[in-house]
């Protein structure tokens, strides 16, 4: 099929010579200039069909066989333009016309197929953007840079009609229907915006494998008896509104020690089937230490006051910039131990991931990194390793040479990582516990 699109825009982009050079009547010529004019019109806007109902799949599928169109014709067409001027039968006219005709529809033919791409992918980010709009004139470079678009959306769109056709093929299995509830706890600085969901695209995975979401929604920073007492709230409506026993939950970074300080001291224990922190400061973290100490204390206070007056326009009631942060500090985790003691009723699990290098994640984690890497050893751009672990640990790997920042724990950035599947690795969790019975 992509071998007779090539052919038909290659007469498509010549029907000028082709009317000088064949000796085809009139009529004939006029009947396959029509035929060959619908078919450009239905190369650029037919999307193709895949395996899997995706609208935007179907755009990006569109869009890249446009560009990789654009570029299987355009030596041949480079070709047939140097030869023309060698053709007694192509007068002058006709070659500036046929060069004018031939540049202006193959760039609209990848026009068409860049803009589908760029509509239909998620993964090219803002860069791949700004580099083409600086240096799409500049020779070879501007190749380069398509030929790297070019592949990374097509990368997306096979991993994308991949992963869509499993989900599709397994759905029946309801291989996430656990028999509790799933409460997913954010971590500090963050609200569980549903518009812009703090978990990525995590949510709609387990929803469509048959869990049964919930949220913590406590606000984005307060102390951890405070927030744990919001999450207890949140947690007893959610038990009233399903009628379940218990509830199953996921919590990111201080989201965990929320959820363990509810557990152990507000009486959630006998409600909480499972507990499963990711990237969790289980001894508190030496980072915020080393910045709260190293920072002027007017700058601590300016940054408090525009914090809590950005997020009390953003939802939060009454949030606490420096309460949070404080209690993040290994001291104040010291002291809170006793009052965070592990329930024998609840299962305890954690995990965690570390960056490979600088260049693992963007700011300001990268900083994080570099900084935590100093003080602790190895870590995400937020929490070292050794903090993490409480209960039964597992580490999260990748085989790409990035690693797993905090951020990709929760699919922060939307982003298809070398080797780690964000959404496999909370549907198999999920999946871990409905088997074990939870």
């Amino acid at each position: 099929m992509k071998f007779l699109e090539i052919i038909l825009l290659l007469v498509f982009y010549n029907l000028i010579p082709f009317w000088n050079l064949s000796h085809l009547t009139a009529a004939v010529k006029t009947i396959v200039t029509v035929l060959v004019s619908a078919a450009y019109l239905i190369i650029l806007f037919r999307n193709g069909k895949v395996s899997v109902k995706s609208f935007r799949l179907r755009v990006l599928n569109g869009g890249t066989r446009l560009i990789w169109l654009s570029g299987m014709t355009f030596l041949p067409e480079l070709a047939a333009l140097i030869a023309y001027p060698f053709c007694p039968r192509v007068g002058t006219l006709s070659l500036v016309l046929t060069i004018i005709f031939a540049v202006v529809f193959s760039i609209l033919t990848f026009l068409v197929g860049f803009i589908k791409t760029a509509v239909g992918s998620k993964q090219i980010k803002l860069l791949d953007y700004v580099f083409l709009l600086i240096f799409w004139w500049v020779p070879i470079v501007n190749l380069v840079l398509i030929r790297r678009f070019y592949k990374k959306a097509k990368r997306e769109f096979i991993f994308e009609l991949s992963k869509a056709e499993l989900e599709e093929a397994r759905a029946e299995n309801e291989m996430c229907r656990t028999k509790y509830p799933i409460v997913m706890v954010h971590g500090i600085f963050f609200r569980d915006w549903q518009y812009m969901n703090y978990w990525g695209r995590v949510p709609a995975t387990l929803i469509r494998n048959g869990a049964n979401v919930f949220y913590g929604d406590q606000q984005s920073a307060k102390s951890i008896p405070e927030s744990a007492a919001e999450l207890k709230s949140q947690i007893e409506k959610i038990l009233a509104e399903t009628g379940a026993e218990k509830v199953n939950i996921i919590a990111h970074s201080k989201g965990g020690l929320d959820s363990r300080y509810a557990i152990s001291s507000l009486g959630l224990g006998e409600r909480v089937a499972t507990l499963t922190t990711i990237n969790t400061p289980h001894l508190g973290s030496d980072m915020v230490d080393y910045l709260m100490n190293k920072c002027p204390d007017g700058m601590v206070k300016w940054i408090e006051k525009k914090y809590n007056t950005v997020f009390r326009k953003l939802g939060d009631n009454d949030p606490d910039f420096i309460a949070g942060l404080n209690d993040l500090r290994p001291s104040r985790i010291a002291e809170l131990e006793p009052y965070m003691a592990d329930v024998p009723e609840v299962s305890y699990r954690s995990c965690m991931s570390v960056m490979k290098n600088f260049f693992s994640a963007g700011l300001p984690l990268n900083i994080g990194y570099l900084l935590i890497k100093r003080l602790n050893g190895r870590n995400d751009g937020l929490v070292w390793e050794g903090a993490a672990q409480h209960g039964e640990f597992r580490m999260v790997t990748a085989s790409g040479v990035r690693g797993i920042s905090h951020g990709d724990t929760i699919d922060l950035f939307r982003e298809n990582i070398e080797g780690y599947d964000v959404r496999e690795f909370y549907a198999n969790l999920v999946a871990e516990l409905k088997k074990q019975g939870y």
